[in-house]
Order: structure tokens, then sequence, then C-alpha cells
């Protein structure tokens, strides 16, 4: 049966807070959109979980917080690599592309094509949405579903490249090489190094510089806290 869409975008709408909205906006986010707290989502994602169609109907809106409810219903065994190139089309900003495209690519089979496809383009969004991909795969699949000589290359490319990468694209490269290092045993001892070399990268939004905590940073909280080669259950919540 046909989900009818707008009555979706009213049950969506409901959930809305003028203060979640404000901290969207000061994030990037642009009309249209409702302010809806991502855990708020909870019971539309249980009602319409893997309803595709809905999903895609979603993301077209434009309205940020339906485009964040496709990401989390989608079906994603039913997407392709065409779907996904659809969706980054649309992301104009970094919550788009890194917490819905990216996060949602991550449960494919095709997620590494996908993100080294889109880390070439050398473009801000794709870079940082391809970055961001591999620290959701690391943070959560088995270490043998990884090429190791791959991802060496890339600590390489990162550590050569990040001081002067897009903007976004640094702040996804900063947490690719954390990631590794959290999460990746094999090159754990490499990573931290990167990062070491790599130390404090910039960042701004609106021309003001965002706090960024170093990969190094991270990957020592996660030695002091026993967690190196922490893997997380889920991708998606």
């Amino acid at each position: 049966m046909k989900i009818d869409f707008e009555l979706v975008m009213e049950e969506l709408e409901k959930l809305s807070s003028e203060r979640t909205k404000k901290i969207y906006i000061g994030q990037g986010a642009k009309e249209p959109l409702f302010g809806v707290a991502t855990g708020a989502m909870k019971p539309l994602d249980k009602k319409y979980h893997g309803n595709q169609e809905l999903a895609n109907e979603l993301y077209a809106s434009g309205n940020y917080d339906a485009m964040y409810l496709a990401g989390v219903i989608a079906n994603v065994e039913t997407m392709s690599e065409d779907n996904f190139d659809k969706w980054m089309e649309s992301a104009y900003f970094h919550m788009i592309s890194d917490y819905i495209v990216a996060v949602t690519l991550a449960e494919t089979s095709f997620a590494q094509e996908v993100a080294d496809r889109w880390i070439k383009t050398e473009k801000e969004l794709y870079m940082s949405a391809g970055f961001s991909c591999y620290c959701w795969l690391l943070g959560n699949q088995s270490d043998d579903v990884f090429d190791t000589v791959k991802l060496s290359k890339m600590l390489d490319e990162v550590k050569a490249n990040i001081h002067s990468a897009p903007n976004r694209a640094r702040y996804a490269m900063n947490s690719f090489v954390a990631a590794v290092g959290v999460s990746y045993l094999l090159l754990h001892e490499k990573a931290y190094e990167v990062a070491q070399e790599i130390g404090e990268i910039d960042v701004y939004r609106d021309d003001k510089k965002l706090k960024v905590s170093s990969a190094e940073n991270e990957i020592k909280k996660a030695i002091d806290k026993n967690r190196i080669g922490f893997k997380r259950k889920n991708v998606r919540c």
C-alpha cells in the first residue's frame, strides 16, 4: 500500500521545535526544515522502515528533516550506486553528505567503491562524504573486509594533502585518520604516526574557525580508555 507522503510530512512537522530548528540552521541547514530531533524520529522509523519509495519522496522534498528521515528508513538492499549519486547531488551541506548519505551508503555492499569514486572528484562535499563513509565502515565492519595496502596509501595521501584540501574534506580526512587509528588494528601505529605529523587542522563555518579535536587526540583518548579495535554494532541508529 502506498504511503501518503503529505501525511508523513505532517507527522514529521508535529515533532518539530523552534530550538532544534535554530540549531540546525546554525549548522548550515536551510529552509525548508521543521527542526526535528533525530531521536524523536524513532516512532516514524519503526512505522516506515524499509519503504524505499517513501524514502525517495522524502529525500527529494529538499526538507532537511525529511531528508534525514529518508536516510533512517531507507532500504539499502534496493538502492543502487546511481541512487546515491542522485542523493549526493542534493546534499548541500555536511550534515546531509556525511550523516545521511554516507551513513546510509555504509550499509551497502558497494560502499567502498562509491566512496573511492567520490574522494577522487576533489569536490568538497563528495570528498567529505567519501571519507566519512570510510569512518562509518571502519567503526562497524570487521578488519578483514578492508585492503590494508589500500588504507595505508589513503593515510599517505591524507598526510600529504589534508592541509590544502577543501574545508569540510579536511574535517572528514582528520576523522578518517582517527577511525583507522582507533578501529583498524593492522594500521593503528601508522595512523597514530600520521596523526602526529598532521597535527591540528583548520576548519571554518561562515568564516568562523571551529574547534576540531585532532586525530592524534582522538586516538590517544581511545588508547587511554583501552578502546583500540572498537567496533559499533550498527551504522544507522
